[in-house]
């Protein structure tokens, strides 16, 4: 009985580690690249609609989302995600979401503009 108790007490204290290493790696991530920094204000809330409710981007917002990277990208998610408030969200389809707005707008990116 008491091995089966210090091996639970082991789980959660990885699991917790692991969760505390993840949400740190993530604001390290944020803060070391100033990924707050590189989009406005109205893009972050057309990102956000997007990926974590429906909506879609402008063009423009698509841009700057570009250039803020895949890293930051990725990173503003998972740290949104990792909040209490979205606690209820499935986090494997929002980062499926997340991956696939990533891919479509560099898809839009790299297609070359129609000659006018």
């Amino acid at each position: 009985m008491a091995s089966l108790n210090v091996y639970s007490v082991l789980v959660v204290l990885f699991l917790t580690c692991g969760v505390v290493m993840a949400t740190k790696e993530n604001y390290q991530i944020i803060k070391e690249n100033n990924c707050e920094t590189k989009m406005g204000l109205p893009c972050v809330l057309e990102a956000f609609t997007s990926i974590f409710n429906t909506g879609s981007i402008s063009n423009n917002c698509c841009g700057e989302l570009v250039v803020l990277g895949k890293v930051c990208h990725s990173s503003l998610v998972k740290r949104t995600l990792e909040n209490p408030v979205f606690k209820d969200l499935n986090p494997a389809t929002i980062i499926a979401k997340s991956i696939q707005t990533w891919n479509n707008f560099l898809a839009l990116i790299d297609s070359p503009s129609p000659s006018t």
